[in-house]
């Protein structure tokens, strides 16, 4: 008997070793199109090419606005879960660019507000449909929150497993007046995603994005 639970114990851990995390990746890219920032959206395509690069067969990308009221899959501007078949995955990269770009040509003034929890919400609702083993929200904002009057946000998010890089946090006119509130910023929103559980990181020289995304 005792032998008996033994072998079913030394088993179900060896059914446990096998069990590795999916290898594939899923990115997806929050791009703040409110006010003044809409004049950094060519360095939001430059990221966008980068990834398109990085991504292989079986990961997913996803691209959407930062706008007055984000938490919306109507602010999604291109997705796609690349093909196995690295020839249609390659048709489905330029696709995914031409989709970008045409968008990015669209923009003509930026929204009033900026509801970033909105957009990051909708964002870990992507990451976790796709199943992938590798979760990353890249946020390109300057990480003002201005939500439109009687909006909900103040509310813990979870973001388990999942890493946030905020990428090309520029500073505010009132940022010159007082440095502290840059600072302010950016430890708010590290404090929102270490206790939601996710990882954070800040990258504004976006010549080392050959770290942002690890290539397999």
């Amino acid at each position: 008997m005792k032998q008996s639970i033994f072998l079913l114990a030394f088993s179900l851990l060896l059914m446990g070793c096998d069990e590795q995390r999916p290898s594939n990746r899923a990115v997806y890219f929050l791009i703040d199109t409110s006010g003044t920032y809409t004049q950094e959206l060519e360095k939001a395509q430059t990221i966008a090419n980068y990834l398109l690069a990085t991504l292989d067969s079986g990961d997913s990308i996803a691209v959407a606005r930062i706008d007055s009221g984000s938490f919306s899959e109507k602010d999604i501007v291109a997705k796609v879960t690349f093909d196995e078949r690295p020839s249609v995955a390659n048709q489905q990269k330029r696709g995914f660019k031409l989709s970008l770009d045409q968008y990015v040509k669209s923009v003509t003034a930026g929204s009033r507000n900026t509801d970033i929890t909105g957009g990051l919400l909708q964002a870990t609702e992507f990451l976790t449909e796709t199943g992938a083993g590798e979760k990353t929200v890249l946020i390109f904002s300057d990480l003002e929150e201005d939500l439109v009057k009687g909006q909900v946000r103040n509310f813990p998010i979870t973001l388990t497993d999942i890493r946030v890089v905020a990428l090309n946090v520029t500073k505010l006119r009132s940022d010159n007046i007082d440095p502290r509130d840059y600072l302010k910023r950016l430890e708010q929103w590290q404090r929102r995603v270490v206790d939601g559980g996710g990882q954070w990181q800040v990258m504004n020289d976006l010549e080392r994005l050959d770290t942002l995304i690890a290539a397999r």
